[in-house]
């Protein structure tokens, strides 16, 4: 049997939410998915494909996790995507390129930083999960936040806080090897002053067909596509969807959220190993 490692961390070494409908859907297609701590040493040589998948410590790492992925002899999605992608000031690119993206702004260490006066969020350019996510009320300084971020080294954007959030979620838009698999529904995760929550809510959702074109022209702009797995994050602006993120590294896929989203992805990674 085809053996595939699906590249975890040591806090996940049987993956996350997704792994067991995966592994289930690949052992039925044929395939042994075996999930691998991506930092354990193991041999990578010896499967036929790596899929990154709850890789989700790298953060405080990413060189580190950028050097494991170009050594890694196939990987889906391929290093150099991982490389430009772990860091979001790609979302400039694309804002660049013509893509509808949330209004951001950046600001390198050594900068001045000068807080809004809306509603906003400050969040580092290389983050997951949230992590070190600010969402901050109009009026509220957002200085010391930054601060921490920016005497630390690490560069940081700044986006208005997109209200309508609060009562339509974002929605998640997943594609295997660019084709539209499904979309969910992520309910909002950030509160005035506070992080992410524990828990937040993940319910499935139709993509609108602008949704689903802003995604494309998204995808579209990720070089050395086309990928193994695509997940963009959208909220609701007001001439039409914008993009929040773009998670081509190692999103949750949502895959409880569609009849067949699992099997779709062990398609495609069946078609990737040809």
């Amino acid at each position: 049997m085809t053996r595939v490692a699906l590249a975890t961390c040591s806090r996940l070494p049987r993956l996350d939410a997704d792994g067991p409908a995966l592994v289930a859907a690949l052992d039925a297609a044929g395939v042994r998915g075996e999930p691998v701590v991506w930092d354990s040493g193991a041999d990578w040589a010896a499967y036929e494909l790596v899929v990154v998948r709850s890789t989700w410590d790298y953060v405080p790492r990413r060189q580190e996790f950028l050097a494991w992925a170009a050594s890694v002899p196939r990987l889906a999605n391929p290093a150099e995507v991982l490389a430009w992608n772990t860091d979001k000031r790609y979302l400039g690119e694309l804002a660049t390129a013509g893509v509808p993206v949330v209004p951001t702004t950046f600001v390198a260490p050594g900068e001045a930083y000068q807080p809004p006066s809306y509603e906003h969020v400050v969040k580092p350019t290389v983050s997951a999960g949230s992590r070190d996510t600010r969402r901050f009320a109009a009026g509220e300084s957002s200085a010391a936040h930054a601060a921490a971020l920016l005497d630390g080294g690490r560069p940081v954007l700044v986006q208005p806080y997109v209200a309508a959030v609060d009562a339509a979620g974002e929605t998640s838009v997943l594609s295997f090897l660019g084709v539209h698999s499904h979309a969910a529904r992520k309910a909002a995760v950030l509160v005035p002053g506070a992080g992410h929550p524990d828990d937040v809510a993940i319910t499935p959702r139709d993509a609108t067909a602008a949704e689903l074109a802003v995604a494309r022209q998204a995808l579209d702009q990720v070089p050395g596509g086309p990928l193994l797995y695509a997940r963009v994050d959208l909220v609701p602006g007001p001439d039409g969807p914008l993009l929040m993120e773009l998670e081509v590294t190692e999103p949750a896929m949502f895959l409880s959220q569609s009849a067949g989203a699992a099997e779709r992805f062990a398609a495609a990674v069946v078609e990737l190993l040809g």
